[in-house]
Parts: C-alpha cells; sequence; structure tokens
C-alpha cells in the first residue's frame, strides 16, 4: 500500500482524471467499484446539477470517490458556489481534486468538511503553495499529459525536484501512465500514485464522443502536440489534443459555432476554437474539436469496460512491483527504454 492508497482508501494507487465531457457519473461509479479513484468532473456544472451528478455516483457505489473543480475556468465565486453544493453530499471517503490552486474560502470550505483536497498542480512554486493551503496530496502534471497544462517541465523532472523539496508530501503524478507497467515505474521513481487521463477515454462508461474515442484509440504519440488554438472558454492555458484539420493550417477560420451540445434537455452552441471536448450528446463538426490527449495514447488500444481496464492495470502494476522488489534497477531501466526525449512546449 502507498500514501496515497491510505489516504484514500483505495485498493490501487490510480486515480481517473475529471476530465470535462468524458467523466461522468457511470465512469467515475465504475472506477471507484474497482478500486481505483473514480472522479467526477464538476467542471462548469451549475450547482445544482453537481450535486445531483454527485448523488448519482453515490447511489452506484460504496467505495471512495472524488469530484473535481477547475477553479480558473468557473472562477473563485462560481468554484466555491459548487463545492458548497456537492460536499454535503459527498459520502464519508470521499475526497476532492482541484486543477489548479483553489482560493483560500474554497480550500477552507474543503477542510472543514473532512474530506481530503488533492490539489494538481504543474510547478515547483505551486507545489509549495498548494501544501502550504493544507493539500494532503497532489498530482504534478508534466507535459507528457493531455489536457491542459499546468507547467512546461516533463513529469519525471517535475517530480523530481518537488520530491527533493518535499520529501514528506503525498506526491501523485500525471502524464504518461497507460500500464499498471507505468504506474509500478512512477511509484520506484518515488511518486505515492498517478492519475490517467487519456487511459479512461475510451473506456465504455466514458461520455466521450464516439468518434474522440475512436481517434485516442488508433493515435500514436506523435498524433498529439501541443497548442493554445481552442482558447475559447479557457484562454492563456496551453493544451496537448490530437491534431485535426485546424491544427494543421496557419490560418484561423471564424470563430462561427460549429456544433451542439445537449445538456439536460438543452442545446449549447460550441463555437470553433472552443475548449469544450465533443461528448456523447455533442453533435456537428466533431473532427474540428479539442480532443485531448497525451503521449499515452501509443499504449491505448482498446475500449473496454472501467473495471477491465482498473483489473489490467492492477495485474501489471502488482507484477511490476514485484520485479522492483527483487531487482530495484529493473523498472527503472524498463521506463529508460520506453522513455522518450523531453518534449518542450512550442504554443502556436
Amino acid at each position: 500500500m502507498t500514501r496515497l492508497d491510505a489516504l484514500l482508501g483505495l485498493e490501487l494507487p490510480l486515480l481517473q482524471a475529471g476530465m470535462g465531457a468524458v467523466a461522468g457519473p457511470a465512469l467515475c461509479a465504475a472506477v471507484s467499484r474497482a478500486g481505483a479513484g473514480g472522479t467526477l468532473a464538476l467542471y462548469k456544472e451549475p450547482p445544482a446539477r453537481a450535486a445531483r451528478l454527485v448523488r448519482e455516483v453515490a447511489a452506484a457505489t460504496d467505495r471512495p470517490f472524488g469530484v473535481n473543480v477547475v477553479p480558473e475556468v468557473t472562477g473563485p465565486a462560481r468554484c466555491l458556489d459548487q463545492l458548497r453544493a456537492v460536499l454535503p453530499e459527498l459520502p464519508g471517503g470521499g475526497f476532492v481534486t482541484a486543477f489548479g490552486l483553489l482560493g483560500t474560502e474554497a480550500v477552507r470550505a474543503v477542510q472543514a468538511s473532512g474530506h481530503p483536497l488533492v490539489v494538481q498542480t504543474g510547478t515547483l512554486a505551486d507545489a509549495g503553495t498548494a501544501l502550504g493551503q493544507g493539500a494532503a496530496a497532489l498530482v504534478l502534471q508534466g507535459t507528457e499529459a493531455g489536457g491542459h497544462l499546468l507547467g512546461r517541465d516533463p513529469v519525471d523532472r517535475l517530480l523530481a525536484t518537488v520530491r527533493a523539496r518535499h520529501p514528506r508530501a503525498v506526491l501523485a503524478v500525471a502524464g504518461g501512465i497507460a500500464t499498471g507497467t507505468d504506474l509500478a515505474d512512477a511509484v520506484a521513481r518515488g511518486a505515492d500514485g498517478a492519475m490517467a487521463g487519456t487511459l479512461f477515454v475510451p473506456a465504455e462508461e466514458s461520455t466521450a464522443h464516439p468518434e474522440f474515442k475512436r481517434r485516442v484509440i488508433e493515435a500514436a504519440a506523435e498524433d498529439t502536440l501541443i497548442t493554445s488554438l481552442f482558447d475559447i472558454g479557457w484562454p492563456r492555458r496551453p493544451h496537448r489534443v490530437l491534431r485535426n484539420p485546424l491544427t494543421t493550417t496557419t490560418d484561423r477560420a471564424p470563430a462561427t459555432f460549429i456544433a451542439t451540445t445537449r445538456v439536460d434537455g438543452r442545446n449549447h452552441p460550441v463555437p470553433r476554437y472552443s475548449a469544450a471536448a465533443p461528448g456523447d450528446a455533442t453533435t456537428g463538426r466533431i473532427e474540428e474539436m479539442a480532443m485531448y490527449c497525451g503521449r499515452s495514447c501509443t499504449r491505448v488500444t482498446t475500449a473496454h469496460p472501467a473495471a477491465a481496464v482498473v483489473a489490467r492495470i492492477r495485474r501489471e502494476y502488482e507484477a511490476g512491483r514485484q520485479i522492483a522488489e527483487g531487482a530495484p534497477n529493473a523498472t527503472t531501466a524498463a521506463h529508460t527504454n520506453r522513455s522518450e526525449e523531453p518534449h518542450r512546449i512550442q504554443e502556436r
């Protein structure tokens, strides 16, 4: 058992990322029931609907699960409203994950609820700030990860830097995790666990659009790139996506509506260059939308139920840990053989 397992009551030190348009109640509950850290994406959900979604997950699993908030998208006030709505609904053993730093009031609300706070960061400075605010654990996001990026360092470098400065902190890593061997390797290098997003996009319970799932399964690492194109609704934050017709041209097309997403019976138009990912209720020019995907997609090749995904990760992880205990350099050597040159952020 790692410290992340012990802190969150998990059977496997793996968190499923709270991805908007992907991580709905079904995926969260399925990952939770399988023994990993299922996480419900709150993203821009209105507080009342967010509370309803949490109740839906709680009715579907008796194991720990979390909720994810994105304060830099919602703003501090809306984020606080979301938390005040969902914290009373979150069962004992539940946890809160935040993409980026939370405001002081939001941190106090989580701490008052008694639920552990897990903060995702991408820099040494933000890691120190989050721990100083009282975060129980950190998720260190490297530039290998899909989605919006919080820093400029590969995950290995970030983990080494933060671990050296904060040797007692509970640290998970995000970026490059698609197999149990990847997870065992991360633990061998000083992490207490990991978070995976790309791995769960094609899962049967994921609410990602079928085309999004297909593209992730068929993609290799070289099919992803870091860009700043999809900035409507989430500006000034580079992001790793799959290449599409918009990323292959130097001319920016008009930001006209190209798709529609239906939520709670209402249609919401989606402009070209929106930060929104395509969900299963999205129609229109899906191929032009942001499909967030990490470099680990090379090792994501099938669409199984989440329980099967977690079970495979668990088997591979246990085998990898046994190898590591028998030969301390084995998993590190395997990682070295798999590793690619550190990649730098190149914004468009």
